[in-house]
């Protein structure tokens, strides 16, 4: 059994999720149970992701949990760039979290591909 809590990734992605969460706060009040609310469990799922795979036997198991994890990465990237779109987050914000975003996106690929080798 792997040890999620010392994997940067994992600690990387709950930063994300805390740092979407305070995005979220900004949106406006009919968003809540919108697109606030999917950006925000789909941004916990990345870490939740890698968590619970991490706790699976194989190697295989935990390159699929990753790839739910990556899956919802793009997820929270595609509900980032609508709410710009929408004007709920500003260019600073929005270039503040892709590059982080994209960072987790690059390591997760990277540990699937290992994982799969």
């Amino acid at each position: 059994m792997r040890n999620f809590r010392k994997y940067n990734i994992w600690i990387d992605s709950v930063d994300f999720v805390t740092e979407t969460y305070s995005l979220c706060r900004s949106f406006p009040s009919h968003e809540k149970y919108g697109l606030a609310n999917q950006l925000q469990r789909a941004s916990v799922s990345i870490a939740s992701n890698i968590a619970e795979g991490a706790a699976r036997e194989s190697e295989k198991e935990f390159a699929h949990f990753l790839q739910v994890s990556l899956g919802s990465a793009y997820e929270v990237e595609t509900q980032l760039v609508i709410a710009h779109k929408l004007s709920y987050i500003s260019d600073t914000q929005l270039n503040n979290q892709i590059p982080k975003l994209h960072s987790i996106e690059k390591r997760l690929t990277e540990i699937i591909k290992r994982l799969n080798s």
